[in-house]
């Protein structure tokens, strides 16, 4: 019998209606093969990286169980940003359809390569770890720390919660 693995993974969109975007991205999580969408965070507005001028992104974490291995499940997540329309070529720090960041995969450790595990941005991106500290404020990311721990050392400046009927509170 194949293990079930928990792993999170980021989402993000600011073009095209990105509450949109994300709410069809999380629903396509669902429909993965061999995996179980188990979690999913309040959608965040969140400021811009980098000097791109652009609108503000929609962020959100969903957490899953899935019996494919990191790789395979990184597959995945690129066939529904294409799915969805991302892209192949695209501005770094740019703005986007889509984006979904395979976070952490189990206690799995990657420091190079395609796939770094745990993801190297969670430890400062506060519209990574606040909805990720809304569906898994315990979860220890090997080498960085709990995350409860982590969204404590970073601001909420830049991060809206998106209320469920448009609505904006601070987060």
């Amino acid at each position: 019998m194949q293990t079930w693995w928990p792993a999170y993974i980021g989402i993000g969109s600011n073009l095209q209606d990105p509450q949109a975007q994300v709410l069809a991205a999380r629903a396509r999580l669902a429909g993965l093969p061999l995996t179980r969408l188990v979690l999913a965070s309040p959608l965040y507005a969140s400021r811009p990286l980098g000097s791109v001028v652009q609108p503000d992104f929609v962020n959100a974490v969903a957490g899953i169980l899935t019996r494919l291995d990191a790789a395979a499940l990184l597959g995945e997540l690129r066939g529904i940003e294409t799915a969805l329309g991302r892209p192949a070529e695209r501005a770094r720090w740019g703005p986007r359809v889509i984006d979904l960041d395979l976070l952490s995969y189990g206690r799995e450790r990657r420091p190079d390569g395609a796939l770094v595990l745990p993801h190297p941005g969670i430890v400062e991106r506060n519209f990574v770890l606040y909805p990720l500290a809304d569906i898994a404020p315990d979860l220890d990311l090997p080498g960085l720390g709990r995350v409860a721990e982590l969204k404590g050392r970073v601001a909420s400046a830049g991060l809206t919660l998106l209320q469920a009927h448009g609505e904006r509170s601070s987060a």
